[in-house]
């Protein structure tokens, strides 16, 4: 109990600490067992895009909240990278001030219903719980009890809207929807700027639309989110692209002053092996835009998707498992991943591939496409594929995939969505020559401000960071806003 002593120092009430105490010592708390998310049956969520993760019952909710321990020094909040007060939003649940919980998450997060489903909370904020880092237990369900809120407050038709600052009439432009433009202009909002969001397609979100799945995040939650920034006073332009649609100095010239670029990492990467441009054969990006936002999956659609029977999606992470398992909605009867590492190795998150597995996607670790071929009209109907072995880890840490030789194989399939990365959009540093990026095509910002070498734009999320998570983008949004803040105050 010594570690334990020393995390309950100080700086809280002493009757609260000696019942802490008393109920750590008679297992109250660290006895209890974390909950287990609700979800929809495999042969029932396979048959539509209803969302696979039902939520946590009021009863389950309370039940996990009384396993937080409330700690004195919460690291949790420092796993956050939008540093929500955890402790605090998780005893409003214990308590039953559902409505208030949802309230302390805003204080900080643009997007919580959001996060609550998407965030790779084990990774971070969880992975910091006091219960896993001291007491090797399980975490406090930190992601659910998130979700359990936000949903609460939205389904009792009482959504609170967080205060902003009377205007100080100075206008901001934010360049993409996604998290972090999204988070930005929340922040900045609640400080005064008349915030308007540029977005070149046609929908608000960014890659919450585009690129997640209904199944696993509802198109319906992200536009409740997105109504809260507007009761804010954010606007929004779609079908409008910085550099194209407008200029920089045009918007200048409409008295914007500072500039933030959330434009994301949208240009998908290939493989550059042989027959890779068959019919057949696209990127994630494509494909789940098309079906997600295009309603590609309509036969009667301008732009439908062809859909195989036999589809192979190449990768292992998030946005591979979301389209295998598109695909497997979509009526294909082998869905299958190639992947060329191991299981171990994959960087999606384990929810996602339990949810996967369960839903009958196949899994062929340690196997790599070298070469693709296709039927006289050009459509893609064979892939040549080779096993792989792990060698010593590269700059990631995973041990690198070695070719076997002799170990090359084939199978059939009709459709191919290569899922091997992402290069960030190059729309708006081709647009600003004076604008510095690196050899990959990211923005170079300051460390600390985000800041660009154009001193009024501030930049963050995938076209700084290449490819990341919805939180870290959001992270990146509250950190550009706090210092975009300080570069107009300085400057008016």
């Amino acid at each position: 109990m010594s570690g334990l002593n020393e995390y309950l120092k100080t700086e809280r009430e002493q009757s609260w600490r000696v019942e802490l105490r008393k109920q750590i010592k008679s297992k109250d708390r660290t006895s209890l067992n974390r909950v287990h998310m609700n979800e929809v049956a495999a042969s029932k969520r396979i048959q539509s895009y209803i969302e696979v993760n039902s939520g946590l019952t009021l009863t389950q909710a309370q039940e996990e909240a009384k396993r937080c321990l409330d700690c004195i020094d919460p690291t949790c909040i420092s796993g956050c990278p939008v540093e929500i007060n955890i402790p605090k939003f998780i005893k409003r649940i214990e308590q039953g001030n559902f409505l208030e919980a949802a309230k302390v998450l805003k204080q900080t997060s643009a997007l919580p219903a959001v996060c609550g489903r998407v965030c790779p909370q084990e990774k971070q904020c969880e992975a910091k719980c006091f219960y896993q880092v001291k007491l090797n237990k399980e975490s406090v369900a930190i992601g659910h009890l998130e979700r359990f809120a936000a949903d609460f407050e939205r389904e009792a038709g009482v959504m609170s809207v967080p205060e902003v600052a009377a205007s100080n009439g100075i206008k901001v432009a934010v360049i993409g929807s996604g998290p972090a433009g999204l988070t930005f202009s929340g922040d900045m909002a609640k400080l005064g700027y008349d915030v308007t969001v540029f977005e070149a397609l046609h929908e608000i979100g960014g890659v919450l639309k585009y690129g997640i799945p209904e199944f696993r995040l509802p198109n319906a939650i992200v536009d409740v989110e997105i109504d809260i920034l507007r009761k804010m006073g954010v606007s929004f332009e779609t079908n409008f692209i910085v550099g194209r649609t407008a200029s920089m100095e045009d918007l200048k010239a409409e008295g914007f002053k500072a500039f933030f670029t959330g434009s994301g990492a949208g240009l998908p990467r290939f493989m550059d092996i042989p027959g890779e441009n068959y019919i057949g054969i696209l990127s994630s990006n494509e494909y789940l835009t098309r079906v997600n936002l295009m309603d590609a999956a309509n036969v009667n659609t301008d732009t439908p998707i062809l859909k195989g029977q036999n589809v192979v999606v190449v990768g292992g992470g998030n946005t591979a498992m979301d389209s295998v398992r598109t695909a497997k909605r979509l009526g294909a009867k082998r869905a299958m991943i190639v992947y060329r590492r191991s299981m171990e190795e994959m960087p999606a998150r384990l929810e996602e591939i339990k949810h996967a597995q369960e839903e009958g996607i196949e899994f062929l670790t340690l196997t790599n496409p070298i070469a693709y071929f296709a039927d006289d009209k050009g459509r893609v109907n064979r892939m040549t594929v080779q096993k792989m072995e792990l060698g010593e880890p590269d700059a990631s840490g995973r041990r690198s995939p070695v070719p076997m030789e002799g170990s090359e194989y084939d199978l059939v399939v009709d459709s191919v969505v290569v899922s091997v990365g992402v290069s960030p959009n190059p729309l708006i540093p081709s647009s600003l020559p004076q604008l510095k990026t690196t050899r990959w095509g990211t923005i170079v910002v300051d460390e600390d401000s985000l800041q660009t070498s154009i001193p009024e734009m501030f930049a963050g999320g995938d076209i700084v960071r290449g490819g990341a998570t919805v939180i870290l983008a959001m992270g990146d949004g509250r950190r550009a806003a706090a210092a975009m803040h300080q570069y107009l105050t300085h400057e008016n």
